[in-house]
């Protein structure tokens, strides 16, 4: 699969509340990276990580590769943008 298929852009609002819920308390309780989701508690954390991706500043990526999710800034999904990694489904 050639790189600039490797990551899916899904909208958010395609999950159940369920597994959007899963996922963002498991991206703001990751262990071993920085989030910078550390000052607050977890419910403040998840509720700030909904408003990013409510208002756009965030999205939900699926790497085909290493078939994971993950949460990503839109700045850094602009950042990648030179190099065709990502495709919006």
């Amino acid at each position: 699969m050639p790189d600039r298929e490797a990551m899916l852009v899904i909208p958010h609002r395609q999950l159940s509340p369920e597994a959007l819920a899963g996922l963002i308390e498991e991206f703001v309780t990751r262990d071993g990276t920085d989030s910078g989701y550390t000052q607050g508690s977890l419910v403040e954390n998840v509720a700030m990580v909904r408003r990013q991706l409510d208002n756009g500043q965030a999205v939900v990526a699926f790497d085909n590769l290493t078939q994971t999710c993950n949460i990503v800034s839109v700045e850094t999904l602009r950042e990648n943008a030179e190099e065709p990694k990502f495709k919006s489904s």
